[in-house]
């Protein structure tokens, strides 16, 4: 397939363009539908003009239908852009840079959607695919599934099913609140990966940063003893990779630790502890909750982060983190943790 495709990029390079162009069309109509033209000439970039064409195109090949809605995928569509994706993974050389990647990251295994998530809300929703495709391959059995906040588990969240239900599961947060925003907060997102595979959850309404006296009071509460028990017990981490200062700023951070982590080049953080670009760890959170030296005896642990934005905090926490994790990443990250 390879060699096929190397001889197409030299004497048709046009034809892998029309192609990547077309699945590009097909994968947004996928994400979006129904979806109007002009919503999709802006998601894609394109003029309106040039867009026409193409879902004429498409039209004709009975790959996308319309109604007064707007253009959604007909079944046929829908197959075919499952087919594609392997062989526009095998085009990009995606496969090949999941191994490069693996190895430079010394992790058990990265798995790159393509795209970039910066540019995109239809990649963070693939990076959500990508997980609960995941997820599926490894559970089995009894399973307690620990879970931070964060728009990225949120995207996971909405693409979690049923499917899931055969296995015996429990969402738990592994941490307290983060901020003001509730819909990306852990136990919002725990409820919602229990509606969606229609299993269990426990809630933990502690916020995410206290004080020592606070902490010390909170830990011996029967309830919260509990939930910290479960997560403790967790046969399975999904959590997110944050940048050092957007998580600061969102935890209210006073000037002074701000100041400090800027100081210190802090680029990435994760479960409350604060990296640079060397992955050592510049300043923590007291939190309640799932902690760094917790994740190594957990037979699973999921990390999902994309953004080509998000490269350095990506390989600032990955220097401290088990070497278990998989990495559930996008194209634009990658190429930018690779060229790095």
């Amino acid at each position: 397939m390879q060699s096929l495709i190397d001889i197409q990029k030299r004497l048709l390079p046009d034809l892998l363009q029309v192609l990547q162009k077309r699945y590009s069309i097909l994968r947004y109509i996928g994400f979006m539908q129904p979806v109007g033209r002009r919503s999709l000439a802006v998601s894609l970039g394109y003029t309106e003009r040039v867009l026409r064409g193409e879902v004429d195109f498409l039209k004709e090949q009975n790959l996308i239908y319309t109604n007064n809605v707007g253009m959604s995928l007909t079944t046929e569509g829908k197959n075919l852009l499952e087919d594609l994706e392997g062989f526009m993974r095998e085009l990009k050389g995606i496969d090949v840079m999941e191994l490069e990647l693996k190895h430079k990251l010394g992790i058990k295994k990265v798995i790159i959607v393509p795209g970039d998530s910066d540019e995109s809300l239809m990649v963070k929703g693939e990076l959500g695919k990508a997980c609960a495709v995941c997820m599926k391959k490894l559970l089995s059995g009894k399973n307690i599934i620990a879970v931070t906040g964060g728009s990225t588990m949120a995207a996971v969240a909405e693409r979690l099913s049923p499917e899931l239900t055969q296995k015996d599961l429990l969402f738990v947060p592994a941490r307290g609140g983060v901020g003001e925003d509730v819909q990306n907060q852990a136990n919002t997102i725990c409820s919602i990966m229990s509606r969606n595979t229609r299993s269990k959850h426990r809630v933990f309404y502690v916020p995410d940063q206290v004080s020592t006296d606070i902490y010390e009071s909170l830990i011996k509460e029967p309830d919260i003893h509990e939930v910290l028990k479960l997560i403790k017990s967790a046969s399975m981490v999904l959590h997110g990779i944050g940048d050092a200062i957007t998580m600061a700023e969102r935890r209210k951070s006073n000037p002074e630790i701000l100041n400090m982590l800027e100081s210190s080049k802090a680029v990435g953080e994760a479960f409350g502890y604060y990296f640079n670009e060397q992955g050592e760890i510049v300043h923590k959170v007291l939190t309640i909750g799932l902690q760094l030296e917790n994740l190594v005896g957990i037979p699973n642990v999921i990390a999902v982060a994309g953004g080509s934005s998000k490269a350095k905090a990506i390989k600032a926490y990955l220097k401290q983190a088990p070497a278990s994790t998989i990495l559930i990443t996008d194209e634009g990250a990658a190429r930018s943790l690779l060229k790095g």
